[in-house]
């Protein structure tokens, strides 16, 4: 039988030392992959893990239920990420985008249908963490943990519509990395973008 976010939540109110590592052991991974995908540093993003959790522990009783623990607990991964990024001073470049990338987003998916899943998963990763840290984070939170554009925007708190052109950006970007990585192997005539 497994045990809900709420029965967790009631059982650490009630002084159960043990369930706050069962929070802990349900969520260390998802808080560490959005936490590195926005630090891009593994001693930073393990730093924020635990932060996250002590902040989650002290302010278990501000969650009111009123959305998914996980979405609660990405939001304040995401939000001890962004204070982490204002107190380093950090500036990520941005990589350019023109009209051009545009044309070349379905050439580009295409592209990928022919790498091994397995290899697609590694080969995005990589590139996702070459994107500024906002970019990384939303194509993290859509594409692998499969989140919705209004769990996402109760994250990141703006719009859904927001995120969804926030999203759409990203992907352009990636969109740039992703053909850095491909040409190399796939030396295909693109054509003129028609």
């Amino acid at each position: 039988m497994t045990i809900n976010d709420d029965q967790i939540i009631e059982a650490i109110q009630n002084g159960e030392a043990k369930a706050y590592g069962q929070l802990v052991d349900r969520y260390k991974d998802l808080v560490y992959t959005l936490a590195l995908r926005m630090l891009k540093h593994r001693e930073e993003a393990e730093e924020v893990a635990q932060d996250v959790f002590i902040k989650v522990f002290k302010s278990l009783d501000k969650f009111k239920g009123d959305s998914k623990f996980s979405t609660w607990i990405y939001k304040v991964t995401y939000n001890t990420c962004l204070d982490n990024i204002k107190k380093n001073k950090k500036h990520l470049n941005d990589v350019a985008i023109d009209e051009y990338t545009f044309n070349k987003l379905d050439t580009i998916d295409n592209a990928l249908d022919n790498i091994i899943k397995e290899e697609k998963n590694v080969l995005i990763k990589n590139c996702i963490n070459k994107l500024p840290e906002d970019s990384s984070a939303l194509l993290t939170l859509f594409y692998f943990e499969e989140l919705s554009l209004d769990e996402i925007s109760k994250i990141v708190n703006v719009e859904a519509n927001t995120v969804k052109v926030k999203l759409f950006r990203a992907r352009k970007k990636l969109a740039v990395i992703l053909e850095q990585y491909l040409q190399p192997q796939n030396r295909m005539n693109y054509g003129t973008g028609r």
